[in-house]
């Protein structure tokens, strides 16, 4: 089966390539590679697939309409793993257009390219938690039919925005999509923008960190490999029905939610230092706290997130030293 995974110089697109071309897939892989964080460890990440049978990357624009929708043509592409945005909630604020492109103009351009394409079976494409907002959290943590109406970025809105849209084009054109709402993502050959990355590199450098929030923020910290997982799970289990019942968005996370804190506190035993910590305000778009609840793609995919923030931060952390010498 060849599958197209867009963003795969990207964190999650990279392992979720891997993943399927592990298990004996076809990958095409597309990015634009830009500068958002550095281009080197992306281009670091696409030379892992150097001598690896059954990967093709292009390096191409989601926004570029015409380009995507030929190449879904010509690579008889079956099924999407559509990972590639402009990240981040801080730099919606200082960078709003960049995301109407990539986020918003990008996602039409994929799902013009797959109701075009009748070989294309499922599309899943990543949305975010940030669409739920910041708003207390009940006992089993956000989930699929909470009210998404009130985001605090413009990240957040163009992910919703990407909800709407793929219901849509499953209404009018019967699509098969799955929506995948990310919570905090972590491992080796993650985002410097992450604040475990951006903590450990200044930690290493013995720079002082700057703690938001007053360190009273909660996360759903969820591995890499227990992502990916899902990822792969969801993609192999397309909507059934007809019309709008062929899309659904489903949380993927690991249900465990831990503070700032105590993330900070695994961190300092992976990396075997202590970091000076300054606490600051929270900043505008973050929001205090988000927790998974995923039984809606464990009923669908047995998913069971594996590893625990001790033993990820662990790995990150050989990894990271690794890298950077």
């Amino acid at each position: 089966m060849t599958v197209l995974v867009t963003g795969a110089a990207g964190f999650v697109g990279h392992a979720t390539a891997h993943r399927l071309l592990a298990r004996g897939e076809r990958v095409v892989g597309i990015d634009i590679v830009n500068d958002y964080y550095d281009p080197t460890l992306k281009a670091a990440r696409l030379a892992t697939f150097d001598g690896l049978s059954g990967f093709t990357f292009e390096r191409m624009d989601i926004a570029d309409a015409a380009a995507v929708a030929a190449l879904v043509r010509r690579e008889g592409v079956m099924r999407v793993v559509h990972l590639a945005a402009q990240a981040g909630v801080r730099y919606s604020i200082e960078n709003p257009f960049a995301y109407e492109r990539s986020n918003l103009a990008g996602h039409l351009s994929v799902m013009e390219a797959c109701r075009h394409a009748p070989a294309v079976g499922h599309l899943v494409y990543a949305s975010s938690s940030s669409v739920y907002g910041d708003r207390p959290m009940g006992g089993q943590g956000f989930r699929e039919d909470d009210p998404v109406d009130a985001p605090v970025s413009l990240y957040a809105a163009t992910k919703r925005a990407c909800e709407l849209m793929s219901q849509s084009y499953a209404a009018l054109y019967g699509l098969p999509q799955t929506g995948l709402r990310f919570f905090t993502v972590y491992g080796p050959w993650g985002r410097p923008d992450m604040a475990y990355f951006s903590f450990s590199q200044k930690i290493m450098a013995g720079e002082p960190i700057e703690v938001f929030g007053e360190g009273r923020m909660a996360r759903d910290f969820t591995y890499i490999d227990d992502i990916v997982d899902g990822i792969v799970g969801a993609l192999d289990h397309p909507p059934e029905g007809d019309g709008a019942a062929r899309h659904r968005v489903l949380n993927i996370g690991d249900s465990h939610p831990v503070g700032l804190m105590a993330m900070i506190e695994s961190l300092e035993r992976a990396l075997g230092r202590t970091a000076e910590k300054v606490m600051r305000p929270m900043q505008k778009g973050d929001v205090t706290a988000t927790f998974a609840d995923v039984s809606k793609l464990h009923a669908l995919t047995g998913y069971r997130p594996k590893v625990m923030l001790d033993e990820g931060l662990d790995r990150f952390a050989s990894w990271f030293r690794g890298y950077y010498g």
